[in-house]
């Protein structure tokens, strides 16, 4: 570990030729020194168990880029909400929160000019007090997705419904396990609904994705790495991009670092589907969040299967577990393998 950071630290701050620049573009350390949030929300790197580096040829990305065949869309299909502040987001008319069910449960000595409650549209997160910013437990215990206010918006950087459109706020470090490879984890205390990061790559076509899935040596190892934005498929959908096969996100040559987090079969975090401009469904983001209070130090993991339904579990079967991928989480409701 220590020769494969001396070139960044002895080097990489030089100017130098053609050469040394190539060089710096392929560190992995000066790769996440680049992104904006480095200094406030640092993501490092260790390992302490044995010789092993991260694979050279990864890259280090703060956002998800478009592949061939994927293009976004076009702007003037893309909207964003008129509202004049974070109150008009929640109680007027928000273009951001349009397939959000109205709420009566919260702020009940909250009434109009005319005497009458307003309709309320409610936030996936909490407004006010120490629990601002996380998601709220209902969402939290859902798959419903999460609509934000996003850049087109005219509501400001500060409305409470834009918490992954800030980006992640957490330091994350990437480590070596003991037998599971690398890991992800936080130097900072986590709490329950708080969102951690996203899970980014390259966005493909579903026949691309294919296409890798078969030229990977183990097919199922790919998907350890493929994510389908499939949240908001509908083959009755108006949208011919909601129709068809969903795109999908290919984070295994470049990513975050959430592309290092394991599985686990009783994991700390979920992803949920995000939606910022309504337009973009089909290019939706995956966004981490903790599903309970994380301390510093502990691994964060997810559940790579959340939501598929296993009552057909071949892991019963003697006979496929030969060719089954075996779990390695040490939870206490292991399910015993992943696939």
């Amino acid at each position: 570990m220590e020769e494969y950071t001396r070139p960044h630290f002895f080097f990489h701050g030089d100017v130098g030729d053609e050469k040394l620049e190539e060089e710096k573009r392929r560190c992995h350390f000066c790769q996440i020194r680049s992104f904006p949030t480095h200094t406030r929300y640092p993501i490092t790197i260790v390992n302490t168990e044995d010789d092993a580096v991260l694979d050279p040829s990864f890259r280090f990305m703060d956002r998800s880029i478009l592949g061939k065949g994927v293009e976004p869309t076009k702007r003037e299909f893309l909207t964003g909400c008129e509202c004049v502040d974070s109150e008009d987001c929640q109680y007027n008319t928000c273009n951001c929160l349009q397939d959000v069910e109205d709420d009566s449960s919260d702020d009940e000595n909250l009434y109009g000019i005319d005497g009458a409650r307003p309709h309320k549209k409610v936030y996936a997160y909490h407004s006010h007090g120490v629990r601002a910013g996380r998601l709220r437990s209902k969402v939290l215990a859902s798959r419903d997705p999460i609509y934000e206010c996003h850049e087109s918006c005219a509501c400001g950087p500060y409305c409470p419904n834009r918490v992954v459109e800030r980006g992640r706020q957490i330091p994350l470090q990437i480590f070596r396990t003991k037998n599971r490879g690398w890991g992800v984890r936080s130097t900072v205390d986590i709490k329950k609904g708080q969102f951690i990061d996203k899970y980014m790559g390259e966005i493909i076509t579903a026949q691309e994705a294919n296409r890798r899935r078969a030229e990977s040596h183990i097919a199922q190892r790919k998907d350890v790495y493929l994510f389908a934005l499939d949240k908001f498929s509908d083959p009755n959908s108006y949208d011919d991009r909601l129709r068809g096969p969903p795109l999908e996100v290919d984070g295994e040559f470049m990513s975050g670092p959430t592309r290092f987090v394991n599985h686990s079969c009783e994991p700390n975090m979920r992803i949920f589907a995000r939606v910022g401009d309504h337009a973009d469904k089909h290019l939706h983001d995956l966004a981490l969040f903790a599903i309970r209070d994380i301390p510093r130090g502990e691994e964060l993991t997810f559940d790579y299967v959340d939501g598929v339904d296993d009552s057909e579990n071949d892991a019963l079967d003697p006979d496929k577990q030969k060719d089954m991928t075996r779990c390695l989480c040490g939870s206490k409701g292991c399910r015993g393998y992943l696939w």
